[in-house]
């Protein structure tokens, strides 16, 4: 049975960083990586204009049962049929992705700790934490670059949504957390301990 490690965080706080740096040590054979960005619900009722007013950093904006379902599967071995989203166009691609359960399922997003069915899930809880300045200036640099967005687009729907949002829903989430990683700088010690938990817990020393 798949072990399922939910890593939570802000939005831009280096969740993927961490991800990539812990699956180098522990072996990407091993490793299962889901995101939960891509189970934002399908819009495509709604024209662009009203999907650019949606606040996708509500846990409303979610598939939840979906997310659910196919998190079972992998917990149970089975490979899924995972949706991918495009942020270009605001909505879920009509493509799908075969994802293969591996001994680790990192399933990784903002809301990774707020569902109780989600968290219920998991085996291991993660919160990765940046300051608000790192989080926005990450931000900036990763939606300009790998989601065709302008500055002012970004810090709007930031200032709008992302922060209120942090702050009422994705940080008391860290409260759930089984650890905490700071991520202001290069944490490497914390990206160690995360991995050798996880080398542990693909070895079977740790349940």
């Amino acid at each position: 049975m798949a072990k399922i490690i939910l890593v939570g965080g802000g939005t831009a706080s280096g969740k993927t960083y961490v991800i990539n740096e812990v699956v180098k040590l522990i072996g990407e054979e091993n490793v299962a990586h889901l995101s939960i960005d891509d189970y934002y619900k399908d819009l495509t009722s709604l024209t662009m204009e009203e999907r650019i007013k949606v606040n996708y950093d509500h846990p409303k904006a979610f598939d939840w049962p979906l997310i659910k379902k196919q998190l079972i599967d992998l917990k149970n071995d089975k490979t899924i049929l995972k949706p991918i989203y495009d942020f270009t166009i605001h909505n879920r691609s009509e493509k799908t992705v075969e994802l293969q359960p591996k001994k680790i399922v990192i399933v990784e997003g903002i809301m990774a700790l707020v569902n109780k069915d989600i968290r219920s899930i998991g085996d291991l809880k993660i919160f990765i934490n940046a300051s608000r300045e790192r989080r926005l200036l990450r931000r900036m640099d990763r939606d300009q670059k790998e989601r065709g967005r302008n500055v002012d687009s970004i810090i709007n729907q930031y200032f709008a949504t992302v922060q209120p949002m942090y702050e009422e829903i994705i940080e008391p989430s860290s409260y759930y957390a089984d650890m905490l990683i700071n991520n202001d700088g290069y944490d490497n010690k914390s990206i160690e301990v995360l991995a050798a938990v996880l080398r542990a817990l693909v070895n079977g020393e740790m349940e």
